[in-house]
């Protein structure tokens, strides 16, 4: 291979190191850009052709053309009949391609300057679409970013090849962000657009605080223990669910940590926001029981409308504005969190449901006493109608 081949493939070399590109990538596009200049040539009078280059590293283009019966030749660019076919290879016959070399003797001063900007162009789209791809497959996942510009709507945050927008929903409330700050953000939306992909973060996700959780807790990390649903008003106050996929695991334990050294971690990590980690439980009602911790519930009662779900709740008259929270924040998460209506009610205002309740339970009780009892005179009648 002479010196010219070697420079050749040696510069493609640093450019393909220096785009973070696959060399193929831009050999493609070099030869792409070859066979675009020599379209727009005025000698240019193939229609298949294709470049490549020689051990010396000189472009040359080769048409292609495929030989097919003479009361069939309709575009001479691409076809030849057998007797022109013939003329180029002896051999030829129908079916046949012929390859010749139809390289104009100024091509290499002209495809110069005509492939320089194809191939600028061809370069940068293909790391477009490599970044998008790239950012595409981390959609839900964290990442570290470096804040560039901040102003009250908008905030852009470099990453690793992609300067991503963090828009005001996006932001924690209170939170000021400041160039060259370091932050983690969370991976909403990547998108592409004329000017490139488009990823859209956010600190304010729900999302975003599971994947911290997954991060800062060895037990979600491994599967042992479970985030069933998460309620959050980001910067303010989130609740969440979790569950232990092992007997002897206690779930809220893992995530609070010794001393609460694990939630506080995430609690810092988000500006502040307080997070309640309650137990999940199949049943909705001590689900919901749970849901509106620190609050004690005394009794819940379920009543279920087509679409319409809604859980009467009642708590000692003491702790009613515990329950329902700061502007009812706490009623609010706990019914984002379980999926239930919640209806709040202390004990002396619910003594209507109460009672209602007891009632229910003492019906039940005696209808499941009934039913007892039935199922077993039904079974000693049977054994006696069986023995002689």
């Amino acid at each position: 291979m002479s010196n010219s081949r070697s420079e050749l493939m040696v510069a493609i070399r640093g450019l393909s190191a220096a785009r973070d590109l696959p060399p193929e990538v831009i050999f493609d596009a070099l030869k792409d850009a070859l066979v675009s200049a020599y379209h727009k040539m005025p000698e240019s009078t193939a229609g298949n052709v294709t470049v490549d280059f020689d051990d010396d590293g000189h472009a040359h283009v080769y048409s292609h053309y495929a030989v097919v019966d003479e009361a069939y030749l309709e575009d001479p660019s691409m076809e030849l009949s057998p007797a022109a076919a013939r003329e180029l290879d002896a051999s030829a016959k129908i079916g046949d391609i012929i390859t010749r070399d139809v390289t104009p003797s100024d091509f290499g001063r002209i495809a110069a300057q005509t492939a320089k900007q194809v191939i600028l162009q061809r370069i940068r789209e293909a790391e477009r679409e490599q970044t998008y791809s790239t950012y595409a497959d981390r959609e839900g996942e964290i990442v570290y970013g470096v804040v560039q510009t901040a102003n009250r709507d908008l905030v852009t945050v470099a990453l690793d090849r992609v300067e991503a927008v963090l828009p005001k929903s996006g932001q924690i409330p209170g939170e000021r962000y400041a160039p060259n700050q370091r932050v983690r953000v969370y991976v909403a939306e990547v998108k592409r657009s004329p000017k490139g992909p488009q990823v859209i973060v956010s600190r304010t996700h729900r999302e975003m605080l599971r994947r911290l959780m997954e991060l800062e807790i060895p037990e979600i990390f491994q599967g042992v223990v479970e985030v069933k649903a998460i309620a959050r008003e980001a910067g303010s106050r989130s609740k969440v669910a979790v569950w232990a996929s092992q007997q002897g695991v206690d779930p809220v334990g893992a995530c609070v940590g010794m001393r609460g050294v694990r939630i506080q971690a995430l609690v810092r990590e988000l500006g502040g926001e307080k997070i309640d980690i309650v137990e999940w439980e199949a049943d909705p009602r001590v689900f919901i029981a749970h849901a509106l911790s620190p609050a004690q519930v005394m009794h819940v009662w379920l009543e279920e409308e087509g679409d319409r779900r809604t859980a009467n709740v009642v708590v000692p008259d003491h702790q009613l504005s515990l329950a329902i929270g700061r502007e009812g924040q706490n009623a609010r998460l706990a019914a984002k969190l379980t999926g239930w209506r919640i209806d709040i009610r202390s004990e002396s205002e619910a003594g209507d449901l109460i009672e209602r309740l007891r009632t229910e339970k003492e019906v039940q009780s005696a209808r499941a006493a009934a039913a007892a009892a039935r199922a077993e005179a039904e079974a000693a009648a049977a054994l006696n109608a069986a023995t002689p």
